[in-house]
Protein backbone atom coordinates (compact mmCIF):
# COMPACT_ATOMS: atom_id res chain seq x y z
CA UNK A 1 0.00 0.00 0.00
CA UNK A 2 3.01 2.56 0.18
CA UNK A 3 3.09 5.29 -2.29
CA UNK A 4 -1.27 4.21 -2.81
CA UNK A 5 -3.27 7.22 -4.14
CA UNK A 6 -5.83 8.15 -1.31
CA UNK A 7 -9.50 9.03 -2.67
CA UNK A 8 -8.65 12.41 -2.41
CA UNK A 9 -6.72 11.98 -5.13
CA UNK A 10 -3.28 12.90 -2.89
CA UNK A 11 -0.39 10.24 -3.16
CA UNK A 12 0.14 9.24 0.59
CA UNK A 13 3.05 7.27 2.18
CA UNK A 14 5.45 7.18 4.72
CA UNK A 15 7.40 10.64 3.32
CA UNK A 16 4.67 12.45 1.82
CA UNK A 17 2.27 12.29 4.84
CA UNK A 18 5.08 13.93 7.11
CA UNK A 19 4.03 17.09 4.77
CA UNK A 20 0.62 16.99 6.32
CA UNK A 21 1.41 19.55 9.01
CA UNK A 22 -1.32 17.86 11.82
CA UNK A 23 0.54 14.25 10.62
CA UNK A 24 3.84 16.42 11.36
CA UNK A 25 3.01 17.19 14.68
CA UNK A 26 1.80 14.17 15.92
CA UNK A 27 5.08 12.12 15.22
CA UNK A 28 7.41 14.91 16.24
CA UNK A 29 5.70 15.24 19.60
CA UNK A 30 5.24 11.59 20.57
CA UNK A 31 8.96 10.74 19.40
CA UNK A 32 10.27 14.57 20.62
CA UNK A 33 8.32 13.61 24.12
CA UNK A 34 9.31 10.13 24.60
CA UNK A 35 13.38 10.14 23.80
CA UNK A 36 13.92 13.57 25.42
CA UNK A 37 12.59 11.64 29.09
CA UNK A 38 15.11 9.59 30.78
CA UNK A 39 16.12 6.04 30.47
CA UNK A 40 17.18 4.08 32.89
CA UNK A 41 18.71 0.56 33.55
CA UNK A 42 17.58 -0.10 36.72
CA UNK A 43 18.65 -2.78 39.38
CA UNK A 44 15.88 -4.01 42.15
CA UNK A 45 17.49 -5.14 45.43
CA UNK A 46 15.68 -6.29 48.04
CA UNK A 47 14.76 -2.39 49.77
CA UNK A 48 14.89 -0.04 46.61
CA UNK A 49 15.95 0.07 42.94
CA UNK A 50 18.88 1.69 41.94
CA UNK A 51 20.71 2.44 38.86
CA UNK A 52 22.95 -0.13 36.93
CA UNK A 53 25.28 2.46 35.47
CA UNK A 54 28.10 0.17 35.61
CA UNK A 55 26.32 -1.97 33.01
CA UNK A 56 27.54 -1.22 29.06
CA UNK A 57 23.86 -1.62 28.40
CA UNK A 58 23.13 1.87 30.50
CA UNK A 59 25.13 4.13 28.47
CA UNK A 60 23.66 3.16 25.14
CA UNK A 61 19.99 3.91 26.02
CA UNK A 62 21.25 6.58 27.92
CA UNK A 63 23.72 8.48 26.87
CA UNK A 64 25.03 7.58 23.25
CA UNK A 65 23.50 4.92 21.05
CA UNK A 66 26.64 4.50 18.47
CA UNK A 67 30.01 6.91 17.82
CA UNK A 68 28.17 9.15 15.62
CA UNK A 69 24.49 9.24 17.52
CA UNK A 70 23.10 10.13 21.02
CA UNK A 71 20.59 8.33 22.27
CA UNK A 72 17.77 10.51 22.13
CA UNK A 73 18.41 10.85 18.65
CA UNK A 74 18.11 6.90 18.25
CA UNK A 75 14.88 6.86 20.20
CA UNK A 76 13.80 9.73 18.14
CA UNK A 77 14.26 8.16 14.68
CA UNK A 78 13.20 4.41 16.60
CA UNK A 79 9.58 6.49 17.83
CA UNK A 80 9.37 8.30 14.14
CA UNK A 81 10.07 4.97 12.38
CA UNK A 82 7.19 2.93 14.77
CA UNK A 83 4.67 5.99 13.70
CA UNK A 84 4.99 5.71 10.27
CA UNK A 85 6.01 2.49 9.50
CA UNK A 86 4.39 0.80 12.56
CA UNK A 87 7.85 -0.83 12.86
CA UNK A 88 11.14 0.61 13.99
CA UNK A 89 14.49 -1.75 13.53
CA UNK A 90 18.02 -1.04 15.04
CA UNK A 91 21.16 -3.71 14.52
CA UNK A 92 23.02 -4.89 17.82
CA UNK A 93 26.51 -4.67 18.42
CA UNK A 94 27.86 -6.51 21.01
CA UNK A 95 31.44 -7.21 22.69
CA UNK A 96 33.44 -10.07 23.87
CA UNK A 97 30.93 -10.87 26.74
CA UNK A 98 27.75 -10.45 24.66
CA UNK A 99 27.10 -7.23 25.92
CA UNK A 100 25.09 -4.43 23.88
CA UNK A 101 27.47 -1.70 23.16
CA UNK A 102 25.69 0.27 19.69
CA UNK A 103 22.81 0.46 18.22
CA UNK A 104 22.68 1.06 14.48
CA UNK A 105 18.74 1.78 13.47
CA UNK A 106 17.77 0.73 9.85
CA UNK A 107 14.80 2.08 7.92
CA UNK A 108 12.16 -0.24 7.76
CA UNK A 109 10.87 -0.10 4.16
CA UNK A 110 14.22 -2.46 3.84
CA UNK A 111 13.49 -4.91 6.49
CA UNK A 112 10.84 -7.93 6.20
CA UNK A 113 10.09 -10.40 9.50
CA UNK A 114 9.65 -13.79 8.75
CA UNK A 115 9.06 -17.23 10.71
CA UNK A 116 11.32 -19.64 9.96
CA UNK A 117 12.70 -23.06 11.69
CA UNK A 118 10.35 -22.00 14.89
CA UNK A 119 12.53 -18.50 15.10
CA UNK A 120 12.20 -15.18 13.75
CA UNK A 121 14.58 -14.04 11.46
CA UNK A 122 14.81 -10.45 9.46
CA UNK A 123 15.80 -10.23 5.50
CA UNK A 124 17.75 -6.74 4.85
CA UNK A 125 17.85 -5.37 1.66
CA UNK A 126 21.61 -3.30 1.30
CA UNK A 127 22.48 -2.39 -1.91
CA UNK A 128 20.36 -4.95 -3.52
CA UNK A 129 21.63 -8.07 -1.59
CA UNK A 130 19.80 -9.33 0.88
CA UNK A 131 20.87 -10.05 3.95
CA UNK A 132 19.79 -12.12 6.55
CA UNK A 133 20.36 -11.34 10.48
CA UNK A 134 18.60 -13.36 13.83
CA UNK A 135 16.31 -12.02 16.24
CA UNK A 136 19.71 -11.53 18.90
CA UNK A 137 20.98 -9.77 16.06
CA UNK A 138 18.13 -7.03 15.61
CA UNK A 139 16.58 -5.02 18.22
CA UNK A 140 12.72 -4.56 16.53
CA UNK A 141 10.34 -1.97 18.26
CA UNK A 142 6.22 -1.98 17.15
CA UNK A 143 3.04 -0.66 18.52
CA UNK A 144 -0.32 -2.67 17.76
CA UNK A 145 -0.14 -5.43 15.48
CA UNK A 146 -2.39 -8.10 14.13
CA UNK A 147 0.06 -10.71 14.92
CA UNK A 148 2.08 -9.61 17.56
CA UNK A 149 5.31 -9.79 15.17
CA UNK A 150 4.70 -6.85 13.33
CA UNK A 151 2.83 -3.49 13.98
CA UNK A 152 0.31 -1.37 12.11
CA UNK A 153 1.21 1.88 9.81
CA UNK A 154 -0.37 4.94 10.77
CA UNK A 155 0.23 6.38 7.58
CA UNK A 156 -1.81 2.85 5.84
CA UNK A 157 -4.41 3.25 8.36
CA UNK A 158 -5.28 6.51 8.06
CA UNK A 159 -4.59 7.37 4.55
CA UNK A 160 -7.86 8.07 4.08
CA UNK A 161 -8.11 10.94 6.66
CA UNK A 162 -4.28 12.45 5.88
CA UNK A 163 -5.51 12.46 2.12
CA UNK A 164 -8.31 14.66 2.56
CA UNK A 165 -6.35 17.00 5.16
CA UNK A 166 -3.64 17.22 2.29
CA UNK A 167 -5.96 17.75 -0.31
CA UNK A 168 -7.79 20.87 0.93
CA UNK A 169 -3.90 22.14 2.32
CA UNK A 170 -3.43 21.87 -1.90
CA UNK A 171 -7.06 23.40 -2.46
CA UNK A 172 -6.03 26.27 -0.32
CA UNK A 173 -2.73 26.89 -2.14
CA UNK A 174 -3.91 26.78 -5.58
CA UNK A 175 -7.46 28.61 -4.86
CA UNK A 176 -5.00 31.74 -3.58
CA UNK A 177 -2.60 31.28 -5.92
CA UNK A 178 -5.49 32.05 -8.92
CA UNK A 179 -6.59 35.17 -7.05
CA UNK A 180 -9.32 35.78 -4.99
CA UNK A 181 -12.09 35.16 -7.10
CA UNK A 182 -11.60 32.14 -9.04
CA UNK A 183 -13.86 29.89 -11.86
CA UNK A 184 -15.89 32.76 -13.34
CA UNK A 185 -17.34 33.27 -16.54
CA UNK A 186 -16.89 36.26 -18.49
CA UNK A 187 -19.73 36.75 -21.61
CA UNK A 188 -19.71 39.22 -24.59
CA UNK A 189 -23.25 39.95 -26.25
CA UNK A 190 -21.42 39.67 -30.44
CA UNK A 191 -19.44 37.02 -31.44
CA UNK A 192 -15.75 37.05 -31.44
CA UNK A 193 -13.37 36.21 -33.63
CA UNK A 194 -10.42 33.72 -32.34
CA UNK A 195 -7.64 36.68 -32.36
CA UNK A 196 -10.42 38.72 -30.23
CA UNK A 197 -11.06 36.01 -28.10
CA UNK A 198 -7.22 35.09 -27.63
CA UNK A 199 -6.87 38.65 -26.50
CA UNK A 200 -9.81 39.10 -23.89
CA UNK A 201 -8.50 35.86 -22.19
CA UNK A 202 -5.21 37.30 -22.19
CA UNK A 203 -6.36 40.61 -20.93
CA UNK A 204 -8.50 39.27 -18.48
CA UNK A 205 -5.66 36.46 -16.91
CA UNK A 206 -2.96 39.38 -17.02
CA UNK A 207 -4.23 41.95 -15.26
CA UNK A 208 -6.60 40.30 -12.83
CA UNK A 209 -5.22 36.63 -12.05
CA UNK A 210 -3.12 35.80 -9.55
CA UNK A 211 -2.81 36.58 -5.72
CA UNK A 212 -1.81 40.03 -6.23
CA UNK A 213 -4.21 41.14 -8.60
CA UNK A 214 -7.06 40.26 -6.52
CA UNK A 215 -9.28 43.21 -5.62
CA UNK A 216 -8.72 45.06 -8.70
CA UNK A 217 -11.16 46.91 -10.35
CA UNK A 218 -12.45 44.89 -13.48
CA UNK A 219 -13.05 47.01 -16.06
CA UNK A 220 -15.63 45.09 -18.85
CA UNK A 221 -16.55 46.42 -22.41
CA UNK A 222 -19.01 46.12 -25.16
CA UNK A 223 -21.79 45.17 -22.89
CA UNK A 224 -19.79 41.75 -21.51
CA UNK A 225 -21.24 40.57 -18.06
CA UNK A 226 -18.86 38.82 -15.53
CA UNK A 227 -21.29 35.42 -13.31
CA UNK A 228 -18.93 33.94 -10.48
CA UNK A 229 -18.96 30.06 -10.68
CA UNK A 230 -17.23 28.96 -7.61
CA UNK A 231 -18.59 28.29 -3.99
CA UNK A 232 -16.61 30.71 -1.58
CA UNK A 233 -14.39 29.13 0.90
CA UNK A 234 -16.56 30.01 4.01
CA UNK A 235 -19.92 29.02 2.12
CA UNK A 236 -18.33 24.99 1.93
CA UNK A 237 -16.97 25.12 5.11
CA UNK A 238 -13.21 25.27 4.20
CA UNK A 239 -12.02 26.77 7.64
CA UNK A 240 -14.50 24.60 9.26
CA UNK A 241 -13.47 21.10 7.77
CA UNK A 242 -9.26 21.95 7.86
CA UNK A 243 -9.78 22.64 11.59
CA UNK A 244 -12.06 19.34 12.09
CA UNK A 245 -9.05 17.58 9.70
CA UNK A 246 -6.80 18.67 13.15
CA UNK A 247 -9.27 16.82 15.60
CA UNK A 248 -9.47 13.81 13.36
CA UNK A 249 -5.58 12.88 13.31
CA UNK A 250 -5.75 13.43 16.91
CA UNK A 251 -8.09 10.72 17.08
CA UNK A 252 -5.38 8.36 15.02
CA UNK A 253 -3.16 9.15 17.74
CA UNK A 254 -4.64 8.96 20.52
CA UNK A 255 -3.83 12.80 21.46
CA UNK A 256 -6.01 15.31 23.11
CA UNK A 257 -6.21 18.20 20.50
CA UNK A 258 -4.27 21.06 21.93
CA UNK A 259 -1.53 18.25 21.97
CA UNK A 260 -1.57 19.18 17.79
CA UNK A 261 -1.82 23.11 18.14
CA UNK A 262 -6.07 22.93 18.32
CA UNK A 263 -6.71 25.15 21.35
CA UNK A 264 -10.30 25.71 20.51
CA UNK A 265 -11.47 23.60 23.62
CA UNK A 266 -8.94 24.47 26.04
CA UNK A 267 -8.21 27.45 28.59
CA UNK A 268 -5.20 27.83 31.77
CA UNK A 269 -7.84 26.15 33.93
CA UNK A 270 -7.78 22.72 32.10
CA UNK A 271 -4.71 22.86 30.52
CA UNK A 272 -2.90 20.97 33.49
CA UNK A 273 -5.52 18.29 33.66
CA UNK A 274 -5.32 17.63 29.96
CA UNK A 275 -1.11 17.17 30.48
CA UNK A 276 -1.67 14.74 32.88
CA UNK A 277 -4.24 12.87 30.58
CA UNK A 278 -1.92 13.08 27.86
CA UNK A 279 1.12 11.27 30.28
CA UNK A 280 -1.49 8.42 31.21
CA UNK A 281 -3.56 8.49 28.23
CA UNK A 282 -1.38 8.50 25.29
CA UNK A 283 2.37 8.49 26.92
CA UNK A 284 2.32 5.71 29.62
CA UNK A 285 0.85 2.71 26.76
CA UNK A 286 3.62 3.99 24.40
CA UNK A 287 6.24 3.42 27.34
CA UNK A 288 4.96 0.14 29.27
CA UNK A 289 5.69 -1.04 25.29
CA UNK A 290 8.64 -0.43 24.39
CA UNK A 291 10.74 -0.61 28.22
CA UNK A 292 9.21 -4.71 27.94
CA UNK A 293 10.42 -4.83 24.57
CA UNK A 294 14.15 -3.38 25.40
CA UNK A 295 13.90 -5.52 28.77
CA UNK A 296 13.21 -9.04 26.51
CA UNK A 297 15.28 -8.24 23.33
CA UNK A 298 18.57 -6.46 25.05
CA UNK A 299 18.95 -8.20 28.40
CA UNK A 300 19.58 -12.21 28.80
CA UNK A 301 17.39 -14.00 31.21
CA UNK A 302 20.00 -14.33 33.66
CA UNK A 303 20.61 -10.06 33.15
CA UNK A 304 16.65 -10.21 33.69
CA UNK A 305 16.04 -12.67 36.48
CA UNK A 306 18.96 -13.33 38.51
CA UNK A 307 20.34 -9.68 38.40
CA UNK A 308 16.90 -8.48 38.10
CA UNK A 309 17.95 -5.65 35.79
CA UNK A 310 15.13 -3.32 33.64
CA UNK A 311 14.65 -0.27 31.75
CA UNK A 312 12.52 2.30 32.89
CA UNK A 313 11.33 5.78 32.22
CA UNK A 314 11.35 8.95 34.34
CA UNK A 315 7.98 10.64 33.68
CA UNK A 316 8.33 12.67 36.65
CA UNK A 317 9.06 15.66 34.81
CA UNK A 318 6.40 15.68 32.58
CA UNK A 319 3.74 15.08 36.50
CA UNK A 320 5.36 18.33 37.60
CA UNK A 321 2.39 20.20 37.75
CA UNK A 322 2.09 23.71 39.14
CA UNK A 323 4.59 25.46 41.57
CA UNK A 324 1.62 25.47 44.07
CA UNK A 325 0.40 21.68 43.61
CA UNK A 326 4.12 20.76 44.06
CA UNK A 327 4.60 22.34 47.04
CA UNK A 328 1.47 20.84 48.43
CA UNK A 329 2.86 17.60 47.58
CA UNK A 330 6.17 17.90 48.89
CA UNK A 331 4.45 19.47 52.42
CA UNK A 332 2.14 16.23 52.99
CA UNK A 333 5.09 13.75 52.12
CA UNK A 334 7.39 15.58 54.25
CA UNK A 335 5.06 15.56 57.23
CA UNK A 336 4.24 11.37 57.14
CA UNK A 337 8.26 10.85 56.82
CA UNK A 338 8.16 9.87 53.31
CA UNK A 339 10.56 12.39 52.08
CA UNK A 340 13.88 13.79 52.88
CA UNK A 341 14.93 17.58 52.76
CA UNK A 342 16.94 16.65 50.22
CA UNK A 343 14.69 14.49 48.13
CA UNK A 344 12.86 17.53 47.96
CA UNK A 345 15.39 19.47 46.47
CA UNK A 346 17.05 16.91 44.10
CA UNK A 347 13.19 16.61 42.42
CA UNK A 348 13.90 20.23 42.05
CA UNK A 349 16.89 20.33 40.40
CA UNK A 350 18.64 21.99 43.23
CA UNK A 351 22.08 21.52 45.40
CA UNK A 352 21.88 18.72 48.28
CA UNK A 353 22.29 20.48 51.65
CA UNK A 354 25.55 19.19 53.21
CA UNK A 355 24.42 18.18 56.37
CA UNK A 356 23.54 14.73 57.74
CA UNK A 357 20.03 16.00 58.80
CA UNK A 358 18.67 17.44 55.77
CA UNK A 359 18.72 13.06 54.95
CA UNK A 360 16.74 12.24 57.61
CA UNK A 361 12.75 12.08 57.27
CA UNK A 362 10.85 13.71 59.91
CA UNK A 363 7.42 12.69 61.22
CA UNK A 364 5.17 15.12 63.16
CA UNK A 365 6.34 14.80 66.90
CA UNK A 366 7.59 17.96 67.66
CA UNK A 367 9.54 17.24 63.96
CA UNK A 368 12.00 15.27 65.38
CA UNK A 369 14.09 12.25 63.59
CA UNK A 370 12.60 9.16 62.96
CA UNK A 371 16.09 7.77 64.22
CA UNK A 372 15.63 9.50 67.65
CA UNK A 373 11.93 8.45 67.78
CA UNK A 374 12.83 4.62 67.82
CA UNK A 375 16.07 5.28 70.31
CA UNK A 376 13.74 6.75 72.58
CA UNK A 377 11.02 3.71 71.95
CA UNK A 378 13.64 1.02 72.53
CA UNK A 379 14.80 2.98 75.95
CA UNK A 380 11.15 2.81 76.93
CA UNK A 381 11.00 -0.75 76.02
CA UNK A 382 14.06 -1.91 78.06
CA UNK A 383 13.96 -3.10 81.61
CA UNK A 384 15.38 -1.22 83.99
CA UNK A 385 17.66 -2.37 86.67
CA UNK A 386 16.11 -2.96 89.97
CA UNK A 387 12.38 -2.93 88.11
CA UNK A 388 9.94 -5.96 87.97
CA UNK A 389 10.34 -5.58 84.03
CA UNK A 390 7.18 -2.42 84.07
CA UNK A 391 6.27 -2.31 87.99
CA UNK A 392 6.49 0.36 90.57
CA UNK A 393 8.53 0.24 93.99
CA UNK A 394 4.97 -1.55 95.73
CA UNK A 395 4.98 -3.87 92.84
CA UNK A 396 2.05 -2.58 91.04
CA UNK A 397 2.07 -2.04 87.64
CA UNK A 398 2.19 1.73 85.92
CA UNK A 399 1.18 2.76 82.89
CA UNK A 400 3.77 4.07 80.50
CA UNK A 401 3.36 7.12 78.80
CA UNK A 402 5.22 8.36 75.88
Amino acid sequence: MRGSQSLSGEKVDESTALNYSAFWNGVNLYSGTISTLPLHLKRKTAKRKVLASEHPLFRVLYAQANPFMTAQVLRAVLMAHILTWGNGYAEIVRNGYGNVIQLWPITPHRVKPKWENNEIIYEITVDGEVKTLRSDKILHLHGLGYDGLVGYSIVKMAMKSIGLGMAMETFGSLYFSNGTHPGIIVSHPGHLTQEGHQNLKTALTETYSSLGNSHRLMLLQEAMKIEKMTIAPEESQFLESRQFQITEMAQWFNLPPHKLKDLSRSSFNNIESEQISFVTDSILPWLVTLEQQYDTQLLTLDEQIKQNLFFKHNVEGLLRGSAETRARLYQAMFQVGGISPNDIREKEDMDPIDDPMADEYFVPMNMVPLSLVREQLNKKNTPQPGNNDFTGEKGEKTEERS
